[in-house]
């Protein structure tokens, strides 16, 4: 039998009862409202400190080992410890940071991030209206990822972004509400094909994360700090399909400045051969090293706990 996304997020709903769901979306409220009611600064030293906790938990402890193995064999065993730690800390902050999304007063966030590269994703907009043609903005899970669309809306920048469901819809609702809160709407991955070649075939601007380990029907491998990964195809394809432009955007933490530096880079240029297949390959690859580079600007900031080999070229052992 053939199970769909849809179908298996069916399933892990159905296992849930309602007290569970229930519980945890009152715990994530109480989470979110407890940060949120501290000022930004605060709230922000408090989850990094709190979040160091979570290497406490050995499963989680065990995939940032062998993921920071596997990306810096050259490095210190005490040096990859420190790194680490920082990406726990990095989600304390992102939280505390996320839990101020929907706060009234706007002016600590705004204070917060540094701008940088907007020329490049205003020049691209331009030329998205005079040629009726969209744009892809990617990113991956380094800094405080929430704010690449988040901090973008919040300077008039508002756009469709994918995501993929969470299996508690109470709690789906309440992250939803605070993403589109100045504007952004998001688009479920399970069923985005169609809406993503509209936006992109009238000018609208798509933003997707592009650093996560992909399945074996959504992926194709190509090195990610010089281990075979497999990564989403979706960018390369969409950008191939309908001309639009593709800037990177990140937004990581400058500890020296104290701000978020929510940057747009140039965008991607690419020179497409008669082989389609390759095309797709070679971008791909382009914009996992664009991702690999920022990564290696900010190593304490990536989400080091997720299995990003977790998928193996046919042949190779599992690595988890």
């Amino acid at each position: 039998m053939r199970y769909t996304t849809r179908s298996i997020r069916i399933t892990t709903l159905a296992k849930k009862s309602k007290f569970q769901i229930h519980l945890e979306y009152w715990l994530a409220r109480l989470l979110l409202g407890f940060f949120g009611a501290l000022p930004l600064p605060m709230a922000m030293r408090l989850g990094s400190a709190l979040a160091g906790l979570g290497r406490l938990f050995p499963r989680l402890r065990r995939t940032a080992e062998s993921n920071l193995r596997l990306a810096f064999p050259e490095i210190s065993e005490p040096e990859r410890q420190r790194l680490m730690r920082g990406c726990f800390e990095n989600l304390g902050r992102l939280l505390a940071i996320f839990s101020h999304f929907t706060k009234s007063n706007p002016a600590p966030l705004e204070q917060l991030i540094q701008a940088e590269g907007l020329e490049h994703l205003i020049a691209a907009k331009s030329h998205a209206k005079s040629r009726g043609r969209g744009i892809i903005l990617y990113t991956g899970h380094i800094g405080a990822w929430e704010l690449t669309s988040f901090g973008l809306s919040m300077l008039g920048h508002p756009f469709n972004f994918l995501v993929r469901r969470i299996d508690n819809p109470k709690i789906e609702e309440l992250i939803d509400r605070a993403r589109m809160h100045r504007g952004n709407r998001t688009i479920n991955k399970s069923s985005a094909a169609r809406e993503m070649l509209q936006i992109l075939q009238t000018g609208g601007i798509l933003g997707l994360l592009v650093d996560l380990n992909a399945l074996d029907r959504e992926g194709i491998f190509v090195d990610f700090f010089n281990v075979p990964a497999s990564t989403t195809f979706i960018v390369a394809k969409l950008a191939l399909r309908t001309g639009a432009e593709v800037l990177p955007v990140f937004a990581p933490w400058d500890k020296s400045q104290q701000k978020i530096r929510l940057t747009v880079g140039q965008p991607v240029t690419f020179e497409p051969t008669d082989n389609q297949e390759e095309n797709v390959r070679r971008l791909t690859q382009s914009f996992t090293r664009v991702v690999e580079d920022c990564i290696r600007r900010y190593p304490d900031q990536w989400l080091w706990i997720h299995r990003r080999w977790k998928t193996r070229p046919a042949g190779q052992s599992e690595i988890y």
